[in-house]
């Protein structure tokens, strides 16, 4: 049976440039007012923008559908510019609650949709981009993740601030308004409450936070503490000092910033066998020298500051192991009026922090995997190694606190909301109880951002005088040198992260009713039809966030996991199951390749069977890596990945380059690490689609690659962008046949066609490039672009990945420097 449909305008064209600088300057902006990422952490998100446009170019009619209404060719391209009008004023940061643009979007979409508005449904919803940015487009949205932390993160996002739309806070000293809009209400009381608890526990432990006294160029006057910045010791590993503590650290300067430099002086006395330390300030020999700390080397390599001995890697790991690696400190970051003041560690200060009981941390083990965990052999087996016992009692105090603050919420509600439904929020509730479960999510959030910026795996940024997340990066990192915050400070405190959560509501302006849900996408419990299907899966081997989530999932099901006992019923989070090719988990690379394609063909038939025929897929795949077999260097993720989406019953209609990552982001600095996605726009193969042979796709090739690539050509496609984007049609081609048949009669592998369609675009953009290898071909493309100058590397990996090689090997091949 063939099936006709309207062909959708991000099926023929898009306004791509327009959407890539949106999308760059969205991810290097990390401090957009309004941007959900403020509400939890979560890794890879697709930039909203990016997503907006993606969606309403999915979701409308491509002129050409219409021949009755444009006729020629000038009519149609007229009509695609005024719909990319649209686009670029959607994809604007500023421009994203903006009501006349979203509702000048909103109508187009109901104008191409006879009637019925569709539901969006991303089955990977991770950080819940994509659903959120449906609702803004006035869209009921439906997302679904196996990840319980995601699952959450997703209700947070689409579900209760609808739930509680326009409604007003509860908190008894609310200033009366005539109108609350969106979750303003919400945010508003997410702002007090925060403020209660914190001030409640402050009241239990603030006395192991105390204030310190600074110097007489500063009054002798004491000062709140910002944060106290640690290193680690180990014993010295000369006898003659007894086993004294020595520090490890990687650097003494505290501040960098021109004219306010400070760094700290080791004071060692070898008899007494003893080392203090001291703030000093200004530049010179010893500042520099400063700068390196006690580090002898490139990995846990250090020097003895008692006896100038080396300290080894083996003996620093022998230590923890033993249980004999400490911390000492270093310096206490205090509040100035002209910014932070540096002071000398004092005794007081240290004997505050280590006289704290031993106190219970979260027993979900850590990960072994080296790639992603580096903590494990410094003796960290579980996640409440990771935190000091102080840390650990702001986590616990804050946490039990919010049982009281939910019994004061429910008080306050049930005065402005009443009782008359007193179901739970999993129930559908929109009651007091309801409200305060919604509210304590929230809250519950604040305390997960506290643990992200609260172990001992954050570090201290001397450049901008601030702290460093733990996750600032998709890893769990091992740090010499930490920096413990005062969770009732002003730099990262508890209440200030919550401000940060509220704030986050700003820019959920939903008004549709949305839900999030755990599911595995591969297993689907049930089957919804008449779904529009945009998502954002696991790329092929990349980081395995079921393993780090599980540091947020711990503190989680304590705080919250009464209320959805369903979403917290397992210990960790489920990991076995997660779509993604980890060598560790499936016991080497072909069983974790095996698992990958059959769950990603299962996942993507699910989505096959309950998505509506009037619209195409969409999928983000973010190239990672590439990998050495015996074929030559080839991005076995991206030719995997499409497997997946052929065998699944799909042909590949276009793919677009979507600039959706930071280039000075932490993972990219010297790495290669995700520097774009590609978006396909996929269709359900036809049921006639017949079986052809190699000769037959190279004729096809050569008979429409060309009018394709033109057609691109025409629509302004950049010329670094042009590689992955002629993929598109050429996949096209070849995966709407049932089969295409080797000289062997066997079936050809996505790797081959993507050879042979890289080869006749290189002929067709090149002349005589087809008759060069892909190092070669790589060579002339690159000159073409830029000269002998140097490039950005995410271009140089565009590139090279549309030719089925690596930067990499045109490296090895003496072509580039990279």
């Amino acid at each position: 049976m063939t099936t006709t449909y309207k062909k959708k305008l991000i099926e023929v064209a898009l306004p791509l440039e327009a959407i890539n600088e949106a999308a760059i300057k969205e991810k290097s902006s990390p401090f957009l007012k309004g941007h959900p990422r403020a509400l939890h952490q979560w890794w890879a998100r697709r930039p909203l923008v990016a997503c907006r446009g993606i969606l309403f170019a999915q979701l409308v009619d491509d002129p050409s559908s219409h021949p009755d209404l444009f006729p020629s060719q000038d009519d149609q391209e007229q009509e695609r510019l005024r719909l990319f009008g649209i686009i670029k004023d959607l994809v604007q940061w500023e421009n994203g609650n903006n009501d006349a643009i979203l509702n000048l979007a909103l109508k187009e979409i109901k104008r191409n949709s006879n009637g019925s508005l569709p539901v969006i449904h991303d089955p990977f919803s991770g950080g819940a981009s994509i659903p959120l940015e449906a609702h803004r487009l006035g869209l009921k949205a439906l997302g679904t993740d196996i990840n319980p932390v995601a699952v959450m993160i997703g209700k947070a996002t689409i579900e209760f601030p609808v739930r509680f739309y326009n409604c007003s806070p509860v908190h008894s000293g609310a200033k009366e308004r005539t109108h609350y809009e969106y979750a303003d209400g919400l945010a508003e009381d997410i702002k007090y409450y925060a403020k209660r608890l914190s001030t409640r526990a402050q009241e239990k432990i603030g006395k192991h936070y105390p204030d310190v006294l600074l110097g007489r160029e500063f009054g002798s006057t004491k000062a709140r503490v910002a944060a106290w910045i640690w290193c680690r010791t180990v014993p010295s590993p000369d006898p003659a000092f007894g086993g004294v503590h020595v520090p490890i650290s990687t650097s003494f300067v505290v501040s960098t910033k021109s004219g306010k430099e400070a760094w700290i002086k080791p004071y060692v006395d070898k008899s007494a066998r003893s080392i203090s330390f001291q703030v000093m300030n200004g530049k010179g020999v010893e500042f520099e020298k400063a700068k390196a700390g006690t580090k002898a080397s490139r990995g846990a390599n250090f020097t003895c500051l008692l006896s100038d001995s080396p300290i080894t890697s083996e003996y620093v790991k022998a230590c923890a192991r033993n249980a004999e690696m400490g911390h000492m400190l270093l310096c206490i970051v205090a509040d100035g009026r002209n910014g932070k003041i540096f002071v000398s560690p004092s005794v007081d200060h240290e004997i505050a922090a280590k006289s704290i009981p031993i106190q219970k941390g979260s027993s979900i083990n850590l990960p072994t995997h080296p790639q992603y965990v580096g903590v494990g052999g410094y003796g960290f087996k579980t996640f409440g190694d990771l935190f000091s016992n102080r840390q650990l009692l702001a986590i616990s105090t804050l946490s039990y606190e919010l049982e009281e603050t939910y019994q004061e919420i429910y008080r306050d509600a049930s005065s402005r909301l009443g009782l008359s439904d007193d179901r739970g929020i999993i129930d559908g509730g929109k009651g007091a109880t309801a409200y305060a479960q919604a509210l304590v999510t929230y809250l519950a959030f604040g305390i997960d951002k506290l643990a992200d910026y609260g172990s001992t795996l954050c570090g201290w940024n001397p450049i901008n005088q601030n702290a460093r997340q733990l996750f600032s990066r998709q890893a769990i990192s091992m740090t010499w040198d930490f920096l413990e915050v005062n969770p009732f400070g002003s730099m990262i405190s508890y209440e200030r992260l919550c401000a940060g959560v509220a704030g986050a509501l700003d820019g959920i302006r939903g008004k549709q009713d949305g839900s999030c849900i755990q599911s595995d996408a591969a297993n689907p419990e049930k089957n919804v039809g008449d779904l529009v299907i945009s998502t954002d899966p696991p790329y092929y081997d990349n980081v395995p966030y079921a393993d780090i989530s599980d540091f947020f999932y711990g503190i989680l099901k304590d705080n919250i996991g009464k209320t959805f006992p369903d979403i917290f019923k397992t210990v960790a989070v489920p990991k076995f199951d997660e779509l993604v090719a980890d060598r560790v988990r499936h016991g080497g690379a072909e069983n974790a390749e095996k698992f990958f394609l059959e769950g990603m063909v299962k996942a993507f038939k699910g989505m096959a069977n309950s998505a509506s025929r009037e619209y195409p897929l969409t999928i983000y795949y973010a190239f990672k890596q590439s990998e050495v077999s015996v074929e030559g260097t080839t991005s076995a993720g991206w030719a995997t990945f499409l497997e997946a989406v052929i065998s699944a019953g799909y042909t590949v209609v276009s793919t677009w380059p979507v600039r959706t990552e930071r280039e000075a982001r932490t993972r990219a600095l010297g790495s290669n690490a995700l520097a774009n996605s590609v978006v396909l726009v996929c269709r359900i193969r036809q049921d006639n689609a017949e079986t052809v042979t190699r000769a037959e796709f190279i004729r096809a090739l050569k008979r429409e690659l060309p009018q394709a690539i033109a057609e691109l050509q025409s629509a302004s496609i950049a010329p670094a962008d042009m590689p992955q984007s002629a993929i598109g049609p050429g996949m096209g081609i070849f995966s709407r046949y049932k089969i295409v048949l080797e000289s062997d009669d066997s079936p050809m592998s996505v790797k081959a066609a993507l050879q042979l369609i890289n080869r006749e675009l290189d002929e067709y953009l090149g002349g005589i490039q087809g008759e060069f290898d892909a190092d070669t071909r790589f060579a002339i493309t690159w000159f073409e672009q830029n000269g002998n100058k140097a490039g950005d590397y995410g271009t140089a990996n565009n590139i090279a990945q549309a030719r089925g090689i690596s930067v990499e090997s045109v490296k090895h091949a003496g072509i580039v420097e990279s």
